[in-house]
Formats: C-alpha cells, structure tokens, sequence
C-alpha cells in the first residue's frame, strides 16, 4: 500500500461481545449507533469478519500477536500468551518501532489490566466510564512520535449482569414498557438436530441465562437491554472521536473498530458466546483511513480479526510484520483494490468454559458453508449454507445430498489440524472421520 511520508497515527478501538448486526449500519432496526454508522460511512465495513475463537481471552490474544489462540496456549480465559511471543506482541513491535503506544480499558489478557510488558503505556484501568477522558489526556499531549493508542471497552458485555438482573457496572440503562422491546430474532427457536452439547451447555452452564428458565418476554427485555448497552458504547467511541477532531489529529490518523467476539442475543435460545453460530463468531469491523479510496463501501472478503489485523497495523505503519504470520493486509480494500489470492476459508476454535463438559470444536467457513464439529454428543457436527440459510436453521449434515460437501469439509478442516498442529485433530480416527459420531453424550467417557 502507498502509505503517506510521515508514518500515520492509529486508533484502535474495541468493544466486547458485540455482535457484527449490532449496529445500524449493518441493517438492524433495533439499535441506533450514529457514531459507527458515521465511521464505516467515512471508511470501508468489512461484513464477514470473524473472530478466531469467541471467547475474551484467545480472541484478544490473536489480535495482539496474530496468531491462532492454541499457537500462544491462549485457548481459555485466565491463559497468558506464550512468553516466547512477548518481544512479537502488537505493543512490542510498534514501540521498537518508534511509536508511543498507550493502552486503555479492558485487557483481559489475562489480567483485566494490561500490564507493562506488552509495550504500552496504561492510561486507564479497567474503566468505560473513565476511558474516553484518558484518551482525550493522551492525544492532548504534544509528541515527536506517531501513536498506537488502543482503547477497549467492557460494554456491551454487562449484558451478563443485565440478563441477571445484577446492577451494570457502567451504568443502569433507561427502562421502557414491553411494546418498546425488541422481537425476538428470526431464528430464535433451534432448527432440529441441534449438537447436544450446545443444548446441554445452554441448559445447565452457570455463566449464562439458562434456556429453559427465560419466557420469550424474558428473551426480548434480555434484546432490550443488549441493544442500548451498544447505544451507550457507541456514544462513548463517539467522544473520542470528537478528541480526535478537535485536536486536529484526524488527517494522519488510522481508525480501526472492532470487537473481540459476538453474542448469541436470543438467537436459537441462547446467550453470551463460546458457541459456533454466527451470532457468537462474527464481529464487527471497520477501517477508516485519511486515503482511503471510495469511502462508505462494504466489502464480503473473508476476514479475520485476530489473524490479519497484525499485518494490516504494520503495512499501515511500514513496520515488517513478523514471520510466521497466516493474516494478510487488509490495506490493499482501502484503495478499493482487490487481491486475487484472497483466502476463501478460515477456521474457528472454541473451548466451552464452566461446567461445560470439557467441550470443544471447531468450525470451518469455505465458500458459502460452514461446518462446525464439537468433540461429543449428538449431531455434533452441523453443516449450514450461510448463503440461502444465513440463520443457521437448516442442517444439511443430515441429508445425504450433502454427504459429499459433508465429506469434503472434514478433509478440508482435518488437514488444517494437522498442518497447524491442533491438537483437535485427535477427535479424529482417521483423516476426515470423526470419532464416535452421534454417540450420545451419555455413553461417552469423558477424560
């Protein structure tokens, strides 16, 4: 990418569990986000970005080193990244560099904290309502050097209080009467032929909303509250924007938003994330740049946050990205150019947490399908055409005109394992056939 003469600032800007049709942009009726609406109009939205693994930790993890969670032993929360990438990590690198780099908000890496051998400079704490001040403190001060300025908020992840009716700790948000609740989504009940272990972990896991316990009316105020949480979220990225304006630093600066993974909102009965539906992998994604050409553009590339935003921060800044690396730039989209060795398939991993079973899977996105295979249970491998079945209610694993598709994607995902040394792989007996394939999770010996 032809990058300007003076190396540009950056912005990086996430949130956490927000879900890619969280916003207005993305055509959902029901939340109001003026400030990304305005970003993405400025910039290029990216509409099939995905997570590595939609959990806080090994997402977060990918997107400040680049790599797959399980290449770092970031697969739960709690896990720190492999020291032996420390002097890799996104903070390291820019600051080697040259760049002041500044850290605010949540980190949870695993500290909720970040901590000072990362590379930045903490600015603030493990604090939504402080963040936006802190940024506008950083960016005020007069400096030689380009920044690397990261700001993550908590919100909308107090959904977890709110579905528990527990106090928020950012702020209550305004009630309003049921007719002012959302629907429930269109694919609210399950299609059948749901993995068992999807069930069972949304029937009995301590960490969510149970399925069984919540009416639908349960379900639409649980929507409700979801959807202004990001309406306040949004209003807090707007403030730092406007620092950004008004401090006249937004000619030379990068803007990038994201979120570290989704969340289910009600969609097959479910909340909170770890599952491998859309709702739960899909993340918002928008890249606003000074020379950006044709502004206002939605691009369908396949994309991954924690793979590529490392190689797209470091084509921005000129700095080499390290070796090793299965992300690509994303830079080349901003000049409304088109690679034509663009990926068309990606993989996700999940690890369940909390008397989950000792669940784990795997989904593989190829062309217009995506197959997904947990380690047990029932059904625990689900085929969906995300083209004319973007909700998911359909699987195709289950007809034999899909055998072969089926087939095909257990090669495909079986050899992924294997070439990236995931461990995953043992839950096959031999090269695309899964062990115990519709055992009930009954008979199973578990570990």
């Amino acid at each position: 990418m032809n990058m300007p003469k003076d190396p540009p600032n950056i912005l990086l800007i996430v949130t956490d569990q927000q879900q890619a049709a969280g916003m207005s942009c993305a055509g959902n009726p029901d939340v109001n986000t003026p400030v990304l609406d305005n970003l993405a109009e400025q910039g290029v939205r990216f509409s099939n970005a995905y997570c590595t693994n939609p959990l806080c930790t090994p997402s977060r993890a990918s997107m400040f080193t680049g790599r797959m969670p399980h290449e770092i032993d970031a697969m739960g929360n709690g896990r720190k990244i492999n020291p032996n990438f420390r002097s890799l990590e996104l903070g390291n690198l820019f600051k080697q560099a040259g760049y002041n780099c500044a850290y605010g908000g949540k980190w949870h890496v695993p500290e909720l904290s970040i901590t000072e051998e990362h590379g930045f400079e903490k600015i603030c704490g493990f604090d939504d309502l402080r963040l936006p001040g802190a940024c506008h403190e950083f960016l005020e001060k007069p400096r030689n050097n380009p920044f690397l300025l990261v700001a993550c908020f908590d919100n909308p992840h107090n959904i977890c209080e709110h579905g528990r009716s527990d106090p928020l700790p950012w702020g209550a948000i305004d009630s309003a009467p049921p007719n002012e609740w959302p629907n429930l989504p269109p694919n609210f009940k399950s299609g059948p032929f749901e993995p068992e272990m999807v069930t069972l972990f949304a029937s009995n896991n301590p960490i969510i909303q149970r399925r069984l316990a919540l009416s639908e009316e349960d379900w639409r105020f649980y929507r409700y509250g979801y959807f202004r949480l990001i309406e306040k979220v949004d209003q807090q990225i707007g403030q730092i924007l406007t620092s950004l304006r008004t401090l006249n630093l937004e000619k030379n600066t990068i803007v990038v938003f994201t979120s570290d993974h989704g969340e289910m909102a009600g969609s097959h009965e479910l909340s909170n994330k770890m599952v491998l539906y859309e709702e739960s992998i899909k993340v918002p994604f928008i890249i606003k740049t000074p020379q950006a050409q044709k502004p206002g553009r939605i691009n369908d590339n396949l994309v991954s946050t924690g793979l590529d935003l490392m190689p797209t921060l470091c084509d921005f800044a000129n700095i080499p990205a390290p070796d090793g690396l299965s992300g690509k730039s994303l830079a080349p989209f901003l000049l409304n150019e088109y690679p034509d060795n663009w990926r068309n398939q990606l993989v996700i991993q999940s690890q369940f947490v909390d008397q989950s079973y000792g669940i784990t899977g795997r989904a593989l996105i190829k062309d217009q399908y995506k197959y997904a295979v947990y380690s047990d249970g029932q059904n625990r491998e689900p085929v969906f055409d995300l083209k004319k079945d973007p909700y998911e209610q359909v699987n195709l694993a289950k007809e034999s005109r899909y055998s072969e598709i089926l087939n095909n994607y257990r090669q495909t995902l079986y050899q992924w394992l294997v070439a990236n040394k995931d461990l995953f792989c043992e839950h096959y007996s031999h090269p695309g056939q899964p062990i115990l394939p519709n055992i009930p999770f009954s008979e199973v010996e578990l570990s």
